[in-house]
């Protein structure tokens, strides 16, 4: 029987959010209730808050936009990459003893996954590293961080990956999940025109039973 991991964080008013910016900060608004018939809400939602997927557009004029992303590139197989000793920045060398294969979607589990809030010295991937996934040929990149770099000048880690093509998701909670191959669901809100959007998750171990 398959099982399931959602590593995706929940959306709430207190959640960790990047560099602790209130204006980051989800916030849902009762528009209705009960005494009117029926209870309905407004969600206000920085398309970067929680487990979110970047298109290259964020970075790259004219790149792909997030309702661009076809399911095939993001409902596909999948591998969990235990970094979990390395800190501050992963590198090419980090990688390389991972076996990183051309075609991967690849998802990196750091310590970040085993923090609680915004820890401003997050492990993050570097240049370098990114450049040798790029040169590795992997399709995706996943991380257990709210981004996958950290006040790099330029921000070269996105600019690398997204230029090439590869599809980046942040904000993932892989605690619980152990290294390994999984199948990966994670198909964001068709938000046209956008550069991001928030996604859920799954990752399934096993063969789904009909």
């Amino acid at each position: 029987m398959a099982k399931f991991y959602d590593v995706s964080m929940p959306i709430h008013t207190a959640m960790p959010v990047y560099k602790n910016r209130e204006e980051n900060r989800p916030h849902l608004e009762v528009i209705r209730d009960f005494s009117q018939g029926a209870f309905e809400t407004r969600l206000n939602l920085y398309m970067h808050s929680g487990t979110h997927m970047d298109a290259p557009y964020h970075f790259v004029p004219g790149g792909k936009k997030i309702d661009a992303v076809a399911l095939e590139e993001v409902i596909r197989p999948c591998r969990v990459v235990g970094l979990s000793r390395v800190s501050g920045e992963i590198t090419p060398r980090d990688l390389e003893a991972k076996g990183v294969q051309a075609g991967e979607f690849i998802l990196l589990k750091t310590s970040n996954s085993f923090q609680e809030g915004f820890v401003p010295d997050f492990v993050f991937l570097g240049a370098d590293g990114a450049r040798y996934l790029v040169e590795q040929g992997v399709k995706g990149v996943g991380i257990d961080a709210l981004s996958i770099e950290r006040d790099q000048p330029g921000h070269d880690t996105h600019h690398l990956l997204l230029g090439a093509g590869v599809i980046i998701i942040e904000g993932l909670r892989l605690a619980e999940v152990p290294e390994g191959s999984y199948m990966l669901l994670a198909a964001p809100l068709v938000v046209v025109g956008a550069e991001a959007a928030p996604v859920r998750v799954v990752l399934v171990d096993g063969r789904l039973e009909s």
